[in-house]
């Protein structure tokens, strides 16, 4: 079945992509509806279907992206846009209705489509949206910029929003999937498209600054097998200059507005990483500072993990390992948190608790790709 659709469609990844998808159909339909007189030729036209879809997806994506190069257009449809935008993400509505009709109304994603970004079963989609629906219309949410005083408050969750698509593509947090680039470039593609409604806002080019320069390496972050590669393993080589070179006039033009927010200073940690040589020629001084001024401005037990682990390179292991201890209270249910505890007690030598944190923080993921780096990390960390 595999070599028949890489015979049709010329993509081994395609194709392998669609099989697995037709089989986890296939595990969900048949002990309900029962198994067809040709399981095989049924497996062959669900695939079939799913690499069509996945083809006219890319397609109605690169019209996006031309859409979105297309300098001049009509200011009315620009404001129809935007109200449309701010409308799916109301606050009034939970956060996952606003992916969901985000994605739907923004993106232009079927129902189905949705459900596969977030392995969740079509019908529970079909019925958040249905309620999304019904809660813009019964709490009257209005269709229409908000005031520039009200606007501030709704730009962050349109960028929260987006950030949560978007990180949900680069990582999924769903067993069984470690990535999902389409949706991570839909994302990028809806902070695009908010940088051109809101041309003077300097957080949206942020954003936008940071999923590129997330991009800019992600034919680097796996390996041929599937594995996850960490930032310091990266061959740098394999990394989309033109994307960072974007991302980092991004990030000028949004210092020129001299409004800085939460989105400007973690593109900008990104770009120190982006520009840097190597791992050790990296400038983690300068990434310590920037995450010293991301506490000020949004302070967070995550924010508090990134800069213990800067501050191992700048100031030493024990150092990290006290400032992280001292977030254990609020990240004991963090995975990453445990990993970097197990990475920070290998470098002292304590590997009875640095075997105890890798294990911790592998009970604590789901994600295919990461476990099997956590996995392979494990022997490493083992006691003596």
């Amino acid at each position: 079945m595999t070599a028949a659709l890489i015979r049709r469609f010329g993509d081994f990844d395609l194709a392998e992509d669609c099989v697995q998808d037709a089989l986890v159909a296939a595990v969900e339909t048949w002990p309900r509806d029962g198994v067809p007189e040709r399981p095989a030729a049924w497996l062959t036209t669900v695939a079939t279907r799913r690499a069509l879809n996945r083809l006219d997806r890319d397609r109605r994506y690169r019209e996006k992206l031309a859409d979105v190069a297309v300098e001049q257009q009509d200011g009315r449809e620009q404001d129809d846009r935007l109200r449309l935008i701010l409308a799916c993400c109301h606050p009034a509505l939970s956060r996952e209705a606003q992916v969901a009709l985000t994605l739907r109304a923004v993106a232009g994603f079927t129902t189905a489509e949705i459900a596969r970004a977030f392995v969740a079963p079509e019908a529970t989609i079909a019925q958040r949206l249905v309620r999304a629906k019904r809660k813009v219309a019964a709490a009257g949410i209005p269709y229409r910029i908000p005031s520039e005083e009200e606007l501030g408050d709704r730009l962050a969750v349109v960028l929260d929003v987006l950030y949560l698509v978007f990180n949900e593509g680069f990582l999924a947090t769903r067993a069984g999937v470690p990535s999902h680039r389409n949706l991570a470039e839909e994302a990028a593609w809806l902070a695009a498209l908010v940088c051109r409604l809101l041309p003077n806002e300097p957080e949206p080019m942020g954003l936008l600054a940071l999923m590129k320069l997330h991009l800019a390496r992600g034919q680097s972050r796996f390996d041929r097998a599937g594995q996850m590669v960490l930032l310091a393993e990266q061959d740098r080589a394999r990394w989309d200059r033109s994307l960072i070179d974007e991302a980092i006039g991004l990030i000028e033009r949004a210092a020129r507005q001299a409004r800085p927010g939460p989105y400007q200073l973690e593109a900008a940690i990104a770009a120190c990483h982006a520009e840097a040589p190597s791992i050790d020629g990296t400038d983690w001084a300068q990434i310590v500072v920037l995450y010293d001024m991301l506490l000020t401005l949004a302070p967070s037990p995550i924010v508090g993990l990134n800069r213990a682990i800067a501050m191992w390179q700048v100031d030493g292991a024990e150092t990290a390992l006290r400032d992280l201890d001292a977030l254990a209270a609020h990240l004991d249910g963090y995975h990453l948190f445990h990993a970097a505890r197990a990475e920070i007690l290998s470098a002292l030598g304590r590997r009875e608790q640095a075997h105890a944190a890798q294990l911790r923080a592998l009970a604590l993921t789901d994600n295919t790709a990461e476990r099997a780096l956590l996995e392979s990390r494990l022997y490493s960390h083992e006691p003596a």
